[in-house]
């Protein structure tokens, strides 16, 4: 059974209550709802109000649903190792003409369905294709980028990123996360039932992602770069990229049973065993694998709690971008701060959204959300729109794994920012706005670095 502990610390990261989600119960009926794609984008800046790496890229984008099996993997539900069934969306470089329909025009653009925290369902529209050719193979292949949603979430829910990137030339795989999924988890009978199996499995499920897409025949073997990717996790989807490249877990017998909720020493004692492990499952020695080039962790979990190896953190190499609310309540900013700062590597940045909270990363609510607080409370925040932390945040993802995945030098400057992004001289005049942000619409962010200049 769920300890109190436990149950207050996991509605903590799901940043809810449990008397609030109880009056917030919804009818099952209407997942019967007939669904209309909402547009969450209907308005398109001017260029000058975008950041500069925030404009869509050349190529059309194409989306695939792949289902894969993760063979052999331990479930906590049932304590033995069954097949580990993972769903993830696929976006990539395209043909504008949908393969399965090669004599007519283009499908519409893709919609992604899903469900809220407290069930309720809706539609999404995208601006990707549906199953869409594969673009040809250019000069260079295309690098992989694997996206990691939190604890709860869906695959989708950072949409906006993986079409932008993939309009860029990546292939953006992004998972639902099983036993973490909205779907996944009962929010008003069994809120926590997912949450260890997340912190078992976010890392390994990331790594599989990359092996599987790099190291197998798939749709896109013929134009994927299987040397160079990269990674991008929210919440405990970065709680898991931390650990991938190198952040090995330090769970110790208070956490673990926190975490656990048992009292049982030998329930303790095993959980310790399968947690502290590191880079997709690894105990030691272990080996970060090279493929990984960049890393970006949006408000990543587990800082507030020391669940990082500290001398593991010095040792990461892997270029890393932290982002983070200054005042997330949910991973704690002290936290986030502690991980960027322990955090190895001559390449390690920090972005802050001052008078942000934790919800940095998703889409903006659909509008089903604003029917309760638990569901509104999954995407808003206060004092922040959410479409212009979108497009902040596509701005530096492509800047971060432009200029550390693809290599690309001159997108180095992007990151090589003063710090604050709103100086003003002794007079109040402002000083060099942050390269990429006309100066009216650089306000309200701080940059850290321990880069080397390019």
């Amino acid at each position: 059974m769920m300890t109190k502990s436990l149950i207050s610390i996991a509605l903590l990261c799901l940043g809810t209550h449990s008397s609030a989600i109880a009056a917030n119960a919804t009818d099952s009926d209407t997942k019967n709802t007939i669904l209309v794609a909402e547009q969450l984008y209907p308005n398109t800046l001017p260029k000058e109000a975008l950041p500069e790496l925030a404009q869509t890229g050349l190529y059309q984008v194409g989306v695939k649903t792949v289902n894969l099996i993760h063979k052999n993997q331990f479930n906590p539900k049932t304590q033995i190792a069954e097949d580990r069934k993972l769903n993830i969306e696929v976006w990539y470089p395209s043909n504008k003409t949908a393969a399965t329909k090669q004599n007519q025009p283009a499908v519409l653009n893709a919609v992604y369905n899903d469900e809220t925290r407290l069930g309720l369902p809706f539609s999404l529209q995208g601006n990707a294709t549906r199953d869409a050719e594969v673009a040809a193979l250019t000069d260079q292949p295309f690098p992989l980028i694997v996206l990691s949603h939190g604890y709860t979430g869906y695959r989708t829910i950072m949409f906006y990123l993986a079409e932008h990137l993939a309009s860029h030339g990546y292939i953006v795989a992004a998972l639902d996360h099983t036993d973490s999924t909205n779907a996944d988890v009962d929010m008003v009978n069994a809120p926590v039932s997912g949450f260890f199996s997340t912190l078992l499995n976010r890392s390994r499920d990331q790594q599989f992602a990359l092996d599987y897409f790099t190291g197998s025949d798939n749709f896109v073997s013929r134009i994927i770069d299987t040397k160079r990717s990269g990674l991008i996790g929210y919440s405990m989807g970065g709680y898991g990229a931390v650990n991938t490249v190198g952040g090995c877990y330090q769970f110790n017998p208070q956490t673990a049973a926190t975490f656990t909720g048992s009292k049982d020493q030998n329930i303790i004692n095993g959980a310790i065993t399968l947690l502290n492990t590191c880079a997709g499952g690894q105990t030691a020695p272990v080996t970060v694998d090279p493929k990984w080039k960049a890393m970006i962790a949006m408000a990543p979990w587990g800082g507030n709690h020391q669940l990082f190896d500290p001398v593991a953190l010095a040792k990461i190499t892997v270029p890393t971008l932290y982002v983070a609310g200054d005042l997330d309540d949910i991973s704690g900013y002290k936290g986030i701060q502690s991980l960027y700062q322990q955090t190895g590597g001559e390449h390690t940045y920090m972005l802050t959204y001052h008078n942000a909270r934790h919800n940095i990363a998703p889409h903006p609510a659909p509008k089903v959300a604003y029917q309760n607080e638990i569901d509104l409370g999954h995407y808003f925040e206060p004092a922040w729109n959410t479409t212009q932390l979108n497009t902040i945040n596509k701005h530096f993802a492509l800047a971060m794994m432009d200029c550390h995945v693809k290599n690309q030098q001159d997108k180095c400057s992007y990151l090589q920012l003063s710090a604050q992004s709103n100086e003003q001289d002794q007079q109040g005049n402002p000083t060099t706005a942050w390269k990429g942000f006309a100066h009216s619409y650089a306000t309200g962010m701080s940059w850290d670095m321990k880069s080397a200049p390019q």
